[in-house]
């Protein structure tokens, strides 16, 4: 597979998991990977939180690590890139409030690129207005925002994802391996149609 070029919405408390496995899956089977986050540079650290199933009503949240970014925000452009990646947690939460970060998350869907979000990262996509019409999944609590966004929420269970086109969507953290496989397989696709 012709290696592509992703960027990687981040922000503080991001959810763990979400952001460090496909970072680290995405680089190692040879896709380049630029993390950014609004207002922020190079270098520079957000912190994660991690979330777990524990038998509560609802997730729990715990302090995670710091993730380095490897990219600065105010200088990229979304056309330079072939996929977006959209993990979940909290961050979504409020990145969906930045122009720019709707803005960018428009670019991608217009331009029919891959587009890859988990967990809460279906909050972004329905703030942007690129669900209408879509079958997606996401953390069951963002089900309503995915159907007030115009988008049809698809049960799946936390191991599973769902595929609608160039879109790739997932529950949470739990779902990486099938979540990578099938975005894996939208980018491989979307190299091999011709350009223009």
């Amino acid at each position: 597979m012709k290696p592509a070029k992703l960027l990687l919405l981040a922000g503080d408390f991001v959810e763990d998991y979400e952001i460090m496995v496909p970072f680290q899956a995405l680089q190692m089977v040879g896709h380049t990977v630029d993390a950014v986050c609004p207002g922020k540079k190079k270098g520079d650290q957000v912190r994660t939180a991690i979330h777990d199933f524990e038998g509560d009503q609802t997730y729990t949240e715990k302090r995670g690590h710091n993730f380095t970014l490897n990219a600065t925000f105010d200088e990229i452009d979304p056309g330079s890139y072939d996929g977006l990646v959209i993990p979940g947690g909290r961050a979504p939460e409020y990145l969906r409030l930045d122009p720019r970060v709707l803005q960018f998350v428009r670019h991608f869907d217009k331009a029919g690129k891959p587009i890859a979000a988990l967990c809460h990262g279906a909050q972004l996509l329905a703030a942007a207005g690129v669900l209408q019409g879509r079958r997606v999944n996401a953390y069951p609590a963002c089900a309503p925002e995915v159907k007030q966004a115009g988008g049809t929420f698809v049960e799946t269970d936390f191991v599973g994802c769902v595929v609608d086109g160039n879109l790739v969507t997932g529950p949470a953290w739990t779902a990486h391996p099938a979540w990578l496989r099938q975005f894996l397989q939208v980018l491989e696709t979307h190299a091999a149609q011709p350009v223009g």
